[in-house]
């Protein structure tokens, strides 16, 4: 099995490194791969030093497997010729998601769908995926009409920049800015660029991505998405309308019954999810499990979980798990 990880050099492409060395992906030969000004440069996996290597190198060595996170431009230009010579591309920027050609996967949702066929597969953003895993389960039995969602995420989801920014600002050190303002004591409701609905694009990717995830475009999402100063780990308000009255217990017998969810919340004891809980950890943690009590049908969660991880790298290497355990590649 040779595998590429394209972006090796990157936040993200470090976390793939990491999880695929602890969840002891069947590698036999590894690239990696990133932009001419990384290449020559050398990256341990497993205690190896592996040489970076630039991607036109990559495609002729004509990988089983690529796993991208190198940016939307990269993968628009590259997946493509990376999948002309027999590579499945495992894509985790938002280039691929909304084409109607590519599966949107979250492996305990909708990997089944996958095929022999899919050459490049498309890794949900980080906030859609902790949040349809733990919606899923639920959609199923009582089927959701509304999502109201706020997010509070961390700055590692911008980037190596604003973690800079973060922690320049903690120290009182001047430095590069990724955002418009000061993160440090600060909430920035600003996460991408916003379209023209006023929405900034991280909203409408919960909008969308939600949708074509659980395969039904009519459940109604809206979402406010927000930069907060922490690390690591994004976290989600829900609130959710089901078609469908629900038993508070059978909604976390529910949870609690479902692959990579782990239930957090006992109030006895001030046992809620918080960031701090899900560093370097893979599931999503739910909390605050509650009834809506202005509305029929409705609940409120609290979601979180490591936006690097499960996120991004845990996801995108599970998919390739799926992939080979089932002899797709």
């Amino acid at each position: 099995m040779k595998v590429a990880v394209v972006g090796a050099t990157g936040l993200v492409g470090n976390v793939m490194l990491k999880v695929l060395e602890e969840r002891n992906f069947p590698v036999d030969e590894l690239l990696l791969v990133a932009s001419e000004r990384s290449v020559g440069k050398k990256i341990d996996f497993k205690g190896n030093p592996i040489e970076v290597i630039s991607i036109p190198t990559a495609i002729e060595e004509k990988p089983d497997i690529a796993l991208f996170s190198a940016g939307g431009g990269t993968s628009l230009e590259w997946a493509p010729k990376f999948a002309e010579v027999g590579t499945t591309v495992i894509d985790n920027s938002s280039a691929w998601r909304m084409d109607q050609t590519k599966k949107l996967v979250v492996p305990e949702i909708n990997a089944t769908e996958l095929g022999k066929e899919d050459k490049i597969i498309a890794n949900p953003n980080c906030s859609t995926i902790q949040m349809v895993m733990a919606l899923a389960p639920l959609h199923k039995k009582y089927k959701i009409k509304r999502i109201v969602v706020s997010t509070y995420q961390s700055v590692s989801g911008t980037g190596v920049k604003a973690v800079e920014q973060l922690e320049n600002e903690i120290a009182g050190r001047k430095g590069d800015m990724a955002y418009h303002y000061p993160i440090h004591k600060n909430a920035i409701p600003h996460c991408d660029v916003f379209e023209d609905n006023g929405y900034t694009k991280e909203e409408m990717k919960l909008v969308r991505e939600t949708q074509k995830i659980l395969d039904d475009r009519t459940i109604a999402v809206t979402a406010t998405a927000v930069r907060i100063p922490t690390a690591g780990g994004h976290s989600e308000a829900v609130n959710v309308e089901f078609e469908n009255d629900f038993n508070l217990g059978e909604v976390r017998t529910l949870l609690n019954n479902t692959e990579g969810v782990t239930i957090q919340d006992n109030l006895d004891v001030n046992v809620y999810p918080m960031p701090m809980f899900a560093n370097g950890k893979d599931d999503v943690f739910v909390g605050r499990i509650r009834r809506d009590t202005s509305q029929p049908n409705s609940l409120n969660l609290w979601v979180v979980s490591d936006n690097l991880r499960k996120g991004a790298a845990t996801n995108t290497v599970q998919i390739a798990e799926y992939l080979v355990n089932n002899g797709l590649v």
